[in-house]
């Protein structure tokens, strides 16, 4: 399940109800509601954001403010997260930047590496198809 928050501007109830029967129509909507007062219509469901932007673009502008998990999963996670995060030892920053540090050495070290140097010259004696201007 998916919470989809829209900001449509919607200026009367005729584009209103157009919208909604646009948007009720799509695959993977469960349920939808609408703010006239703040111009936000939310949308949940397993229907494909990409797919609602474009069939409400044809009626009115739209703007994405947020897509994410409804609020029934949102709470489970939370509560796993941070029991996860008490369990997470937190290191110092120095100490993080200290490992940063080290690995990019050592990506440093490994990258420069001394090249041979090959030093090639002719001699103009030698070679016949040169040309010396006196």
């Amino acid at each position: 399940m998916m919470k989809l928050v829209l900001k449509v501007e919607l200026y009367d109830n005729k584009v209103k109800t157009k919208a909604m029967k646009a948007v009720s129509g799509l695959s993977g909507v469960e349920s939808m509601s609408v703010d006239m007062k703040d111009l936000k219509m939310t949308i949940i469901g397993e229907a494909d954001p990409v797919t609602v932007v474009g069939k409400l673009r044809k009626l009115c502008h739209v703007e994405i403010v947020s897509v994410g998990p409804a609020k029934e999963e949102k709470k489970e996670e939370g509560k796993k997260e941070e029991k996860k995060g008490g369990e997470e030892k937190k290191k110092d920053p120095k100490e993080e930047m200290a490992d940063i540090i080290k690995a990019y050495e050592q990506y440093y070290n490994q990258m420069r590496q001394p090249y041979p140097y090959h030093y090639y010259y002719r001699v103009v004696e030698e070679d016949p198809n040169s040309c010396v201007i006196i």
